[in-house]
C-alpha cells in the first residue's frame, strides 16, 4: 500500500472520535478486572444502545444484545463471577483461555517476548510510541492495542492535513495489518467460545465487529500468519 493510496482514505473527525471512544472503552474492558465502576457506567451512558452497529459476519445475535441482556439484570452481587469471568479468560490463574496476547498465537513457542514482540517493540520505537501503565503488560496485549489507536486517533484528529495525517494513516495501517489482525480475530473467537457470562461474550463480538469495521475503513489486508493455538 503506497502513501499516496493511504492519504486518498478521508475519514470525518467525528468518524475518528467515534473509533477513538470505542478504542479507549476496549481499552478499559481488556486490561483491568472489572469492578462496579465500569458497569455503572456502561450503564449510565447506555453503551449496549448507543454502540455504534458494525458488520459482523452472519451473527445470531449482534453483541450489543448480549450486552444489553447484561446489564439490564446487572445485581453488583454479580460482581465476583464477572470478575471470575475475566479472569478465567485473561489472566489466570492457570492458562487463560483467550489469551490477550499476541505472542501466544503468532509463535512456535507460545511464549512471551519472542519474535513477533520484539518486532512489535521495535515498531513502536521507530514511532516513539511509549506506555505509562498502572499495572505491568506485555507490548503485544490486545488492551494496549486498543490504548494505541485510541491516542492515535486522537492525533490523526489534530494533524495538519497537509504533513502528517498521511504518516499517521500509514502507522495506523501497520499497527493492524502487521501487528493486530493478524492473530486478534482468533484470540476473540476464544473468547466467544469460553465467555459465562453474557458480558464478554458480547463485548467479544462487538470489538470483532469494531476491528471488522476499520480493517474496511483502513483498506487492510491482514498479513497471513500461521497461528499456533
Amino acid at each position: 500500500m503506497t502513501e499516496n493510496h493511504i492519504a486518498t482514505i478521508d475519514i470525518d473527525n467525528d468518524k475518528l472520535a467515534e473509533y477513538q471512544s470505542i478504542a479507549r472503552i476496549l481499552h478499559n474492558v481488556y486490561c483491568f478486572y472489572p469492578n462496579e465502576e465500569l458497569i455503572n457506567n456502561f450503564i449510565d451512558n447506555d453503551v449496549a444502545q448507543t454502540w455504534p452497529v458494525y458488520a459482523e459476519l452472519a451473527p445470531q445475535q449482534p453483541g450489543q444484545f448480549y450486552l444489553q441482556q447484561y446489564l439490564k439484570q446487572w445485581q453488583a452481587d454479580q460482581l465476583t463471577d464477572l470478575q471470575v469471568d475475566y479472569g478465567s479468560l485473561y489472566f489466570g490463574p492457570g492458562e487463560p483461555k483467550a489469551i490477550p496476547q499476541g505472542s501466544a498465537y503468532l509463535g512456535e513457542e507460545q511464549v512471551h517476548f519472542d519474535v513477533s514482540t520484539l518486532a512489535l517493540v521495535d515498531f513502536y520505537k521507530r514511532h516513539e510510541v511509549e506506555f505509562t501503565l498502572d499495572m505491568p503488560q506485555p507490548v503485544d496485549h490486545i488492551g494496549l492495542f486498543f490504548s494505541v489507536l485510541d491516542s492515535s486517533f486522537q492525533r490523526l484528529i489534530e494533524s495538519d492535513p497537509q504533513t502528517n495525517k498521511a504518516e499517521l494513516t500509514q502507522f495506523i495501517y501497520t499497527l493492524l495489518q502487521k501487528h493486530f489482525t493478524p492473530w486478534v480475530g482468533r484470540c476473540l473467537e476464544l473468547s466467544e467460545q469460553h465467555a459465562k457470562t453474557d458480558f464478554y461474550l458480547g463485548m467479544a463480538k462487538m470489538t470483532k465487529a469494531y476491528i471488522n469495521e476499520l480493517t474496511n475503513t483502513f483498506n487492510v489486508l491482514p498479513m497471513p500468519r500461521k497461528l499456533h493455538r
